[in-house]
């Protein structure tokens, strides 16, 4: 053992003490300006539309453009139609597709893998576009007068949810121990048994949060509605019609010249964050102790 290993430098002990001290202070700066930025849109939504609040806003639709009042009925109910239809659309397809990407062999999971993160990384308005050419444009040239739904909006956003439940899916999975699966197939059970009945159940709390992630990334998409769901000022339910939605009614609300609905688009605003709130909070709740933890 060097005299060097038993009585280090004491310039070097303080430049390094200094040093880490600084880099602590430097992460600590970041996560306080961020937590502030939250905090401060949280406080601007509610002291601005706090006072828009009230029964009237989730039980009653638009009012004629000009005339105060109205609510965001619809477009509340048009963003759990969405989400409902995302959520059928990107749920199977990405946890499928994460799966495969554990499972497979070869260059062909590899290129997969590459293809999700550039769909990941594509603009939302370029994937409603892409429904309008392939969706929209077709339907209004078989159906005049039709074209615009609630359907199309659900595809679209659906398509956004695959890239992120995937790979969250993915990640999920490289983290539950190899000993399940080898115990499983010691045990005589097929692969896909091992994985229906073993891995998957053991990923539920982390795959259920990426689904929740992924829910919280398109329910405040607007730019892909603006092309598929178009927006509604009456309630609607049916599909194959244009649908309004919380993102939309916010847009609109916000760049009216009518003082009244800029605070109707913050109480939207914070109608939409509890929302997403709410589901995480109920999906925590579900699958409470029932995902595989680490010692």
């Amino acid at each position: 053992m060097s005299f060097a290993s038993i009585h280090p430098n004491p310039i070097r002990t303080l430049i390094r003490k200094t040093f880490n001290a600084f880099m602590t202070g430097v992460t600590t700066a970041a996560a306080l300006f961020s937590t502030c930025v939250l905090l401060l849109v949280l406080f601007y939504l509610a002291s601005n539309g706090i006072h828009s609040l009230n029964i009237g806003i989730f039980t009653h639709g638009p009012t004629p453009m000009g005339t105060p009042g109205g609510g965001l009925r619809n477009g509340i109910v048009g963003t759990l139609i969405l989400l409902g239809i995302a959520s059928v659309i990107g749920v199977p397809i990405g946890i499928m597709g994460g799966v495969y990407q554990i499972e497979a062999q070869g260059h062909f999971a590899f290129i997969v893998r590459f293809f999700t993160d550039v769909l990941n990384s594509i603009p939302s308005i370029v994937i409603g576009i892409f429904i309008y050419i392939v969706v929209v444009l077709p339907t209004a040239q078989r159906h005049p007068g039709q074209g615009f739904s609630a359907l199309a909006g659900g595809i679209a956003l659906g398509i956004m949810m695959i890239p992120t439940v995937m790979r969250t899916t993915e990640e999920i999975l490289r983290l539950i121990p190899s000993a399940l699966r080898e115990g499983s197939l010691a045990l005589g059970a097929t692969r896909w048994r091992t994985m229906v009945s073993i891995v998957l159940p053991a990923a539920r709390a982390g795959i259920v949060t990426g689904i929740m992630l992924a829910l919280s990334r398109i329910a405040g998409e607007t730019a892909p509605l603006l092309f598929t769901a178009f927006g509604n000022v009456d309630f609607n339910v049916d599909l194959h019609r244009p649908i309004n939605a919380l993102p939309l009614d916010i847009f609109y609300d916000a760049t009216s010249p009518y003082e009244y609905l800029h605070h109707q688009a913050e109480a939207g605003a914070i109608i939409l964050i509890a929302l997403i709130t709410l589901m995480s909070l109920g999906a925590r709740w579900a699958v409470r102790g029932k995902g595989w933890q680490s010692n």
